[in-house]
């Protein structure tokens, strides 16, 4: 996809709903504090990280992602406050411990090698990390994921609740929180309305999964 294409998926009714949706529950997951930096790995266009560095009170933000188009549309389409590396998720150019919070939306997703990937994640994170992944325990993966899935979900991994809750076995942090949301994915305003209920009702079966976990002490740099 085209980062034009991309970006602009964002500025639609759905889009602009699915996209502050989720927002809402990484920060709160992450819960940032005064001063704190970011890495968004696997940034695409950079959505996210403006967002983030919109709401940061001092702290700075740095989007990462392998593809160089997707760096370029978003260093020109963002404040120079924010920076931007083309880097490979599964070898990032960071020192241990670089960042006080690192996030990475659907990323991990689409990389093969998830576990190398999630283990690069948590080395250059000191304080806390977040990951928004596909719930494969959802209205959104039979109409998009299956067979191989179609369009923007073409060779996603998609991961159910459960399956994220063992991500981090065996990897330096401790898991705090995880949730889904957006149940039905249509976008139109009867669902938006719905979804508060909706999540009560179904837990776990919104197309999107948040998962947040700490470092530990001992494991900061």
């Amino acid at each position: 996809m085209q980062p034009e294409q991309y970006e602009a998926w964002y500025a639609t009714p759905r889009g602009a709903w699915i996209g502050e949706e989720e927002y809402c529950l990484l920060r709160s997951l992450l819960a940032p504090r005064a001063g704190e930096t970011l890495l968004d790995v696997g940034c695409g266009t950079g959505w996210f990280a403006r967002h983030f560095a919109a709401d940061a009170a001092d702290g700075a933000v740095v989007g990462a992602d392998l593809d160089v188009a997707m760096v370029r549309f978003a260093a020109g389409h963002s404040s120079r406050d924010i920076g931007f590396v083309a880097a490979d998720a599964r070898r990032l150019p960071f020192r241990d411990g670089s960042f006080d919070l690192v996030v990475s939306i659907t990323a991990l997703c689409f990389i093969r090698e998830e576990k190398q990937a999630l283990a690069e994640v948590l080395r250059v994170a000191r304080r806390r990390v977040a990951l928004g992944l596909l719930n494969r325990r959802s209205l959104l993966y039979l109409q998009k994921g299956r067979d191989g899935g179609k369009g923007a979900y073409k060779c996603a991994r998609w991961h159910t609740p459960r399956e994220v809750a063992r991500l981090f076995d065996g990897l330096p942090a401790r898991r705090t929180g995880c949730r889904t949301i957006i149940v039905l994915p249509g976008g139109k305003r009867w669902s938006r309305l719905m979804e508060p209920r909706l999540r009560r009702w179904l837990p776990g079966f919104g197309s999107f999964i948040a998962v947040a976990a700490d470092i530990p002490p001992v494991h900061c740099r």
